[in-house]
């Protein structure tokens, strides 16, 4: 099926022309207004439309490639792929937000389940594998984290001007985790979680308060660590299940809370 030029594109601004068409054409994919199977318009067509040459065209469909989200035939035109199916991670940040904004919830939900799934057993290699030099780097990151929660208001999870205040404890931990990853010394698992952390920056405040109760687990993070340093490593997968845990419960909770007025403001 080949699709008309009624996806209301837009002209590009000559600054960057193959980000333009990239942009555009990634985004009609994603929300769908592009389906798997369907024949992007010629590369004459698109240049007319978008106003661009035919070079920032190929450029952009060969990042379209590279992506997943269409496939080249040779002489045979351009298709929509299933990006389900033939992407990697690195979509994940795109699929997070809408083009107007909006959160994509199922995303979110699926983001935080993987990271639930994949902290125990990096926890669990780095115990294994971690290196003297990187013991001491987790140790004055965890004494960090029990400093700046020493420095927290009484109740950290309730008063809103105190999430402000949660601030120093994510970033410490955003750090901490960074650390045990280098310590797993697994290729994949730092990947995804460059992925993860990227994704994670886009909505950092909005998790301060779900994410309070594990950023807050102290006793839990001395227990990673002590698990690592006598490098036990169902030790360390237990305790940082344990941890995790905390902060999946905060999220479901506000996953729940945003889907029903999601649905109470539907006509």
């Amino acid at each position: 099926m080949v699709i008309e030029m009624s996806l209301e594109l837009e002209p590009v601004p000559r600054s960057s022309l193959s980000d333009g068409v990239f942009e555009q054409l990634c985004a009609s994919i994603l929300t769908h207004r592009l389906t798997p199977g369907d024949t992007l318009p010629s590369e004459r067509e698109l240049a007319t439309t978008l106003q661009v040459n035919r070079g920032a065209i190929r450029e952009a469909l060969k990042r379209l490639s590279q992506a997943g989200l269409v496939e080249q035939r040779h002489g045979g035109g351009t298709f929509v792929r299933d990006y389900r199916r033939s992407a990697d991670l690195s979509l994940l940040p795109r699929l997070l937000f809408s083009p107007d904004g909006e959160a994509n919830l199922p995303v979110a939900r699926s983001i935080m389940e993987m990271r639930a799934a994949l902290a125990p057993d990096i926890a669990r290699l780095c115990a294994e594998r971690r290196s003297p030099e990187l013991l001491a780097s987790i140790d004055e990151h965890v004494a960090q984290l029990a400093r700046a929660f020493e420095a927290l208001p009484a109740d950290p999870s309730l008063a809103a001007p105190a999430a402000r205040e949660l601030e120093p404890l994510q970033l410490l931990s955003l750090e901490l985790w960074d650390r045990i990853v280098q310590g797993a010394d697994n290729i994949a698992y730092r990947l995804a979680f460059n992925t993860l952390r990227q994704t994670y920056e886009q909505i950092r405040d909005a998790l301060l308060l779900p994410l309070a109760k594990e950023l807050c687990a102290i006793d839990r993070y001395i227990e990673l660590l002590d698990a690592i340093r006598h490098q036990d490593g169902f030790a360390a997968h237990r305790a940082a299940t344990a941890i995790v845990q905390l902060g999946s419960g905060g999220m479901n909770a506000a996953f729940e809370l945003l889907e029903h007025i999601h649905t109470e403001d539907r006509p």
